[in-house]
């Protein structure tokens, strides 16, 4: 029978080295034994802690210890928009004993501490005992995302309309700004902009889409564990409908293939059929399906 002086909960507001080696090691375990996929964002989270970049000064990480064995985890992330994620799991051998249960009601008072815009928890489509305790919590569906890696080359014979990435630099941080504002149907807020010299030193590489010295898209593009990541991909409003979207998203292929990526993975909305069939005609294949829902 276990010793309930066996059974620890520690609470932090970031990630160090060793809480990133204990919650990957859990990670590995569930995704092996439920065969589903989590977001995490654990590589995000401890750059940025690293870098004592970004929203340090709330409780981020939950976690619950058999011993010192990590045996359930809860995560909160924000990303700098007034929108929080949570996702998480539990040891396969320590389910049906509450954990999750005492972790969320952990969660619920941050939740209300900070009282954000809009509350997002993630599961696996596949993940039945995720969706059943979401919907116990009443949340309903929000939205939700396919996970894509590059299985096939992309056809290249697109017209070639002289486009160009470059790097951006902390003055683009306005345009940036804007153009998620745009892109995530968000207000625009002069207190968001980035730094995009800063967020390099976090492993995350924002590049500006140029046309004749004109500012018209964006992506940003990182690599971890040898997988590289394209995100926040756009073209502004008066551009669109000209195929410089689809030489944007070639374009940021290669950069991954020449900074070393051996896989390629993005994400994209299920219901926007314009961008899904756009990374399919450029090789990427569904892998999994994450289901968000609005608690």
């Amino acid at each position: 029978m276990e010793n309930v002086n066996d059974f620890s909960i520690r609470l932090k507001e970031k990630l160090d080295f060793t809480d990133y080696k204990h919650i990957n090691e859990l990670q590995d375990i569930c995704i092996a034994f439920d065969g589903v996929a989590l977001k995490l964002e654990l590589d995000f989270k401890l750059n940025r802690a690293e870098k004592q970049v970004g929203y340090l000064n709330n409780i981020n990480e939950f976690m619950y210890f058999h011993k010192e064995t990590l045996i359930g985890y809860l995560g909160i992330c924000q990303f700098g928009r007034d929108t929080m994620e949570i996702n998480g799991m539990v040891h396969p051998e320590f389910r049906r004993m509450g954990i999750f249960k005492k972790l969320f009601l952990l969660v619920k008072d941050e939740i209300n501490r900070r009282n954000p815009k809009t509350v997002l928890l993630l599961s696996d489509n596949n993940s039945a005992s995720g969706i059943e305790f979401i919907k116990l919590l009443g949340a309903t569906h929000h939205h939700s995302e396919y996970e894509m890696f590059v299985k096939k080359e992309a056809n290249k014979q697109f017209e070639k309309n002289n486009i160009i990435l470059r790097k951006a630099k902390n003055n683009d941080g306005r345009e940036i700004a804007y153009q998620n504002s745009i892109y995530f149907n968000e207000e625009f807020n002069e207190q968001e902009i980035s730094k995009p010299e800063e967020e390099e030193k976090c492993g995350l590489f924002i590049y500006v889409a140029e046309l004749e010295e004109k500012i018209i898209g964006k992506v940003n593009l990182e690599i971890t564990n040898g997988v590289g990541g394209i995100f926040g991909l756009g073209v502004r409003p008066e551009y669109r409908g000209r195929g410089y979207g689809r030489e944007i998203l070639i374009k940021a292929i290669e950069i991954l293939k020449e900074k070393g990526a051996k896989d390629i993975m993005l994400q994209v909305e299920a219901k926007n059929s314009n961008a899904l069939n756009l990374y399919k005609s450029c090789g990427f294949e569904e892998t999994s399906t994450m289901n968000y829902y609005e608690l």
